[in-house]
């Protein structure tokens, strides 16, 4: 306990929504900032928008709505620019689609790797890593993985893509326990632990504070690896995700 108070006690302790993080789309970062530049060149007739201002605008009807909203005819509307103008930067729906999936693989599954490949001085420091990842408000799109899901529920095409992706996950997980010393089943089980429990937290919509949070991470860290971290790795943990949070 005392461990947890004095991380806590070097965090300004915010609350905030975890794994329901507003995040900034592909390109424009804000509605605003949209609005503002879409009445900057609405003068110009020509101006067909850019690419990632259609994808922009893909995500956040994905994000907000589901699959279901991310229509030509409804992202033009959103826009105020002609449905024509969607054809200069995409062939058709189903390209923009891909580019949704991609952009999804780009900002889940990617930060995951990134946070699983990342230096680490102990098992409990490398099981920090990957469970900031999730936590904090700059890594892994818990808005996107929960809505991904969603699509996946009624494709059965999205739903196999998706279960190619989480393998992916799993066997990454499990390479990382497989370093620190697990043998090969005791890898995948720990593996399937961390992740389903992640993956859970996104599925549930688990609404909890920073301070309840890093609270309990100290828990996970040593069911998931036998090891408990330090103060210092609790300390340092807890400073990144203030920072990522603010």
């Amino acid at each position: 306990m005392l461990l947890l108070q004095n991380a806590i006690s070097k965090c300004t302790v915010v609350s905030i929504l975890l794994f329901s993080v507003t995040r900034t789309p592909a390109g424009i970062g804000s509605n605003k900032e949209r609005t503002q530049v879409r009445e900057e060149t609405t003068q110009d007739s020509g101006w067909r928008g850019s690419r990632n201002f259609w994808l922009d605008a893909a995500y956040e009807a994905f994000v907000g709505k589901g699959i279901e909203a991310v229509k030509i005819a409804n992202l033009a509307k959103e826009l105020k620019i002609a449905r024509t103008s969607f054809y200069w930067h995409f062939k058709d729906r189903n390209a923009l689609l891909d580019a949704l999936w991609e952009l999804w693989s780009q900002r889940t599954t990617v930060p995951l790797l990134r946070a699983i490949e990342a230096e680490s001085d102990s098992a409990a420091h490398a099981m920090l890593n990957v469970i900031g990842c999730f936590v904090g408000a700059d890594g892994f799109d818990s808005q996107m993985e929960f809505a991904i899901r969603g699509w996946a529920l009624a494709d059965p095409v999205i739903l196999d893509r998706l279960r190619q992706e989480d393998e992916m996950r799993l066997e990454a997980l499990a390479s990382l326990f497989r370093q620190l010393g697990k043998g090969e089943l005791e890898a995948d089980v720990r593996a399937r632990n961390l992740y389903l429990v992640q993956i859970g937290y996104i599925s549930m919509q688990v609404r909890e504070t920073l301070e309840t949070r890093i609270d309990r991470v100290p828990h996970y860290v040593e069911i998931f690896s036998d090891e408990k971290p330090t103060s210092e790795e609790m300390n340092v943990f807890c400073r990144q995700m203030v920072a990522a949070a603010i």
